[in-house]
């Protein structure tokens, strides 16, 4: 399968899009439904989204690849897998992707279109999360890639749910889903003043994880 660049750029669209559908979408509702407890909403919430991620690459994966991530845009162009040009074009797609999917999903829920979040996100312990949060997701993309190509979208799916739990900032690891999330003053928001931080955390670990990466999982030649 050689798919056209419209048509990955498409699939990069629609994947993105749905992405912040799922962060957001079932953040509001399991906010509605958890009686005001936050431990019981980030559960229904993180289940959804690693569900959905998983599903998300299974189904676009063999269009774009399913980066639906500038961050992992960035770490398949270091390794030289995919050209500037075209990276790109996926990365400002990832981008107004997910914004336009909150702004949907804010229609689904019948919110005020648009927003601003107003949830502070901010401190070393929240910048480091994210450090530690996009590099083990690229790491966990790369190291399936060379030892379990097909467990690549259970293992992001499965490990996103995780970070989710144990990274203070609750794992976003993705730049367009961070920004995305500045246009929502929902249960997952990120001040717009906030979000620059983040996204600088994540394009770091995402460069850092490459080499890294390429020298954990080499293949021996002895």
């Amino acid at each position: 399968m050689n798919p056209s660049l419209a048509r990955c750029l498409v699939a990069e669209f629609v994947g993105t899009a749905g992405l912040l559908a799922l962060i957001v979408g079932s953040g509001i509702m399991a906010d509605n439904l958890s009686g005001g407890n936050d431990g019981v909403a980030l559960i229904g919430c993180t289940a959804a989204i690693g569900a959905g991620l998983t599903v998300l690459i299974w189904v676009f994966g063999p269009v774009s690849g399913c980066h639906i991530n500038p961050a992992v845009t960035l770490a398949f162009t270091l390794r030289g897998e995919i050209a500037p040009q075209r990276a790109a074009a996926y990365v400002a797609v990832q981008a107004f992707a997910g914004v336009v999917g909150v702004l949907a999903t804010h229609v689904m829920f019948d919110l005020p279109i648009l927003q601003a979040s107003t949830t502070v996100r901010t401190g070393v312990g929240q910048w480091f999360s994210e450090i530690v949060a996009t590099f083990g997701l690229v790491t966990v993309i790369l190291g399936c890639l060379r030892v379990r190509p097909r467990a690549v979208a259970a293992a992001v799916g499965l490990f996103i749910f995780a970070a989710c739990w144990f990274t203070a900032s609750t794992s976003f690891a993705n730049p367009a889903v961070t920004l995305a999330r500045s246009f929502t003053d929902t249960f997952c928001g990120i001040r717009p003043v906030d979000a620059p931080a983040f996204i600088l955390m994540e394009f770091l670990a995402a460069a850092a994880a490459v080499p890294f990466a390429a020298w954990l999982f080499r293949k021996d030649t002895t």
